[in-house]
């Protein structure tokens, strides 16, 4: 399965400000129809699913912008939408099926380290018990997957802590279904120093997770994090890394240049270590996502 790119550096790049703690969801407010455009752009690119411009989306941040909880919630399920708008008005063209399964729409669930804006994401270092991340996630959570998406995307995930309370939401709700990925560190951590192996291991035992892997993380750490997951868990393992580039989470910019060698030959080596969905995150682009299509459509 081919994984779309970034959403939010790609809408950068296409003019809009997110300078703002809402970050992507922003746009949700000043420029939906730009997002539901690279939606559209990556599924003619090739990607078997998109992921909804949720991710930094809640009902805390949006209120701290004078938003009141029911506009907040309509903003929400209004970002599924424009995925969804975008991929059936794809699929409605008879020549996007040739070859093509009907690409998928997931809703990203964002860290709580998200809402908080200040990087925490990639540390892991809340200073909230397991049972506080249950309760504050639990609202949005639910929203999400009664909102006509597919499936949850449950990303950037940086600690245990909130990986549990991930699965003990979905113990809430029998009916839906969810991949968790985590950032990480290096070849053998999530960002809060915890080991991979073990979380996933955790986590790929949950009958409603699809898919347990990486995301928002350097590329040179994947072949290990893959095998690592592969050694513990017979789930399928997702991966969606950073273009390579640096991201300086206290500045909020990205440091140049690319560190690696170009994305696709390195989504080979995923593909070839275990990894059976692929796709990009930050500062990935359409033009990616159609050069992994290109690469990977033999075993498609």
């Amino acid at each position: 399965m081919v994984v779309d790119g970034a959403l939010a550096t790609e809408l950068e790049s296409r003019g809009a400000d997110l300078t703002d703690p809402l970050w992507s969801a922003r746009v949700l407010l000043e420029r939906p129809s730009l997002i539901r455009e690279v939606h559209a752009d990556y599924l003619a690119a090739g990607a078997d699913v998109v992921i909804a411009a949720t991710y930094q989306a809640t009902v805390e941040g949006f209120a701290a912008r004078g938003i009141a909880a029911s506009e907040a919630a309509h903003l929400i399920r209004g970002a599924v939408t424009l995925a969804c708008e975008a991929r059936d008005a794809f699929w409605s063209d008879p020549r996007n099926r040739v070859g093509r399964c009907r690409p998928l729409v997931a809703a990203s669930v964002g860290p709580y380290g998200a809402f908080l804006a200040d990087g925490s994401e990639y540390r892991g270092d809340y200073a909230i018990t397991e049972d506080a991340l249950v309760a504050w996630h639990r609202d949005r959570f639910a929203m999400l997957a009664h909102s006509g998406a597919d499936l949850l995307a449950c990303e950037t995930i940086p600690c245990g802590d909130e990986a549990r309370a991930m699965l003990r939401l979905l113990d809430e709700l029998p009916q839906a279904r969810a991949w968790i990925t985590f950032s990480a560190r290096d070849d053998a951590h999530v960002s809060s120093g915890e080991r991979f192996d073990q979380l996933a291991a955790v986590v790929g035992a949950h009958p409603q997770v699809i898919a347990v892997g990486i995301n928002c993380t350097a590329p040179a750490h994947v072949v290990s994090l893959i095998r690592a997951a592969r050694a513990v868990t017979a789930a399928p393992v997702i991966v969606y890394p950073n273009s390579g580039e640096t991201y300086d989470a206290v500045a909020k910019r990205w440091i140049l240049p690319v560190t690696c060698a170009p994305y696709v030959q390195l989504a080979l080596e995923w593909r070839a270590a275990g990894a059976v969905a692929i796709g990009g995150c930050c500062r990935t682009t359409p033009a990616d996502i159609q050069s992994l299509t290109t690469a990977l459509t033999p075993r498609r």
